[in-house]
Parts: C-alpha cells; sequence; structure tokens
C-alpha cells in the first residue's frame, strides 16, 4: 500500500480541514480529520480497505475476524470484509434497548482472535471500549488498526490495556506539509 496515494485521497477528498476544532474528547486541535468525508468517498474508502487487507496480511492476521465501531468504523470494515473476504462484526457504543439487545453484532465463536478496526485514534478510549466488550463476550483481541493516528495518547491508552495500535497514516505524515500554525 502507498501510504502517500492515501494521503492524497485523503487531502484530496476534503477531509483534511485547518481551522479551531472542538475534538470529541473535549480537546481542541488546529487541524481536523472529518471521517465522514473520507468514509463517503468511494475512491478513499476503497484505498483504506486495500490498505488495511495488506496490513492484516503482512502482520500475519489472515485469519482473524474483523470487528468495527460503530458508528464510525461501519464503513471501514465492510469495505475491509469486502476486501478480504472475512467477516466481521459490529461493536456497539451501548447495548441494544430493543430487538436482541446486542453490544455485538455479527458472529464469532469463543476465543476467536477479533481485530478492530477503527477510523481515527486520538485518545484510543473508543478502540479500548470495543475490545473490552469483545473480550467480556470471549473474543481473543490485541491489536487495533486505525486509518489516523493523531498521535495525542491512543498507543500508550491503548498498550495500558495490552492492545496494540497500528496506523495507515500518523498525523505527522498527513500534515508533513501542512501550514506552519498546525502542530502534528
Amino acid at each position: 500500500m502507498d501510504t502517500q496515494a492515501l494521503i492524497d485521497a485523503l487531502r484530496d477528498a476534503g477531509a483534511v480541514k485547518f481551522g479551531e476544532f472542538e475534538l470529541s474528547h473535549g480537546g481542541t486541535s488546529n487541524y481536523y480529520v472529518d471521517k465522514y468525508v473520507f468514509e463517503t468517498s468511494p475512491e478513499c474508502l476503497a484505498l483504506v480497505a486495500e490498505a488495511f487487507a495488506d496490513r492484516i496480511a503482512d502482520l500475519g492476521l489472515e485469519g482473524a475476524k474483523l470487528g468495527g465501531v460503530a458508528l464510525g468504523a461501519v464503513p471501514l470494515v465492510a469495505a475491509t470484509s469486502v476486501e478480504t473476504g472475512t467477516p466481521y462484526v459490529i461493536v456497539r457504543k451501548q447495548q441494544k434497548e430493543y430487538g436482541t439487545g446486542n453490544l455485538i453484532e455479527g458472529a464469532f465463536e469463543a476465543d476467536e482472535e477479533v481485530v478492530v478496526l477503527e477510523d481515527i485514534a486520538t485518545t484510543g478510549q473508543s478502540a479500548v471500549d470495543a475490545a473490552e466488550a469483545l473480550r467480556e463476550a470471549g473474543a481473543t483481541v490485541s491489536r487495533v488498526l486505525v486509518v489516523v493516528d493523531r498521535q495525542e495518547g491512543a498507543a500508550e491508552n491503548l498498550a495500558e490495556h495490552d492492545l496494540e495500535l497500528d496506523a495507515l497514516v500518523t498525523a505527522e505524515q498527513l500534515l508533513a506539509d501542512a501550514p506552519d500554525d498546525v502542530d502534528a
């Protein structure tokens, strides 16, 4: 996978924005990666799925089931599932209060290995929560793959939960030629 091609696609789609932004964890940033822009772009989505498939193969994780964090990672995990031919599950942030009442949608076996896919990692807490829910349901989870690591503590937070972070693109790479007032 060509990292620069993915970076160019994210930028060309308008997913990388500069200004003053509030982040989901409450902090602020002078840049923002709009996951909904790149997740709804067929070109970006195809490149992400291909890159995730390549990374899964490089890590020797071809037999692992894929897990996506709802809502943001659902398009990513679905496209990667199609790219790899690997089934997936979706981990909700909260258990459904109707129907089946599931927290995890999709089938998996006890002790089955699941690789969690996520869009953007800032603190990594969404991925930690998803991994913990999967573990409580009997899955084995040791790795989280993200499209963009903002390099703001996610790797360290995940490591505290025995999870390894692997990013397709880091903030440093994404912002290599950003305006001078933008901090990676």
